[in-house]
């Protein structure tokens, strides 16, 4: 038996084969194998709430309310961050929004404009 990639989309390891495609049973994505194959060999692909594929100086809107640790301030829903930049760590995205300076948010709450 071999081993089936995870979803690209939610990580689960439940995947399944249905002909030539990959299936998530959890969140019901489907994909390519050649895809999944393709993905492995690049660069991790950064993708927003909505599933769009995000890149460095794109502009995104914050879809929800997000409380700042420390500062105690809150960036409202709605707010738009522009000029982001891609990193590797727990927090997705780099970027400085006005009123706030920088800080690092996370790809799940946000949208491409």
């Amino acid at each position: 038996m071999t081993a089936l990639p995870p979803c690209p989309k939610c990580n689960s390891e439940f995947t399944y084969e249905d002909g030539t495609q990959l299936v998530c049973p959890e969140c019901g994505n489907e994909w390519t194998a050649q895809a999944a194959g393709a993905q492995e060999e690049g660069a991790r692909v950064y993708r927003d709430a909505s599933g769009t594929v995000l890149q460095d100086g794109d502009t995104v809107t914050v879809i929800k309310d997000l409380k700042l640790k420390g500062s105690g301030g809150t960036v409202k829903m709605g707010t738009k961050v522009k000029n982001i930049r891609l990193v590797d760590s727990d927090h997705d995205i780099d970027c400085k929004i006005d009123g706030f300076g920088a800080m690092s948010l996370k790809t799940e709450f946000v949208r491409k404009v």
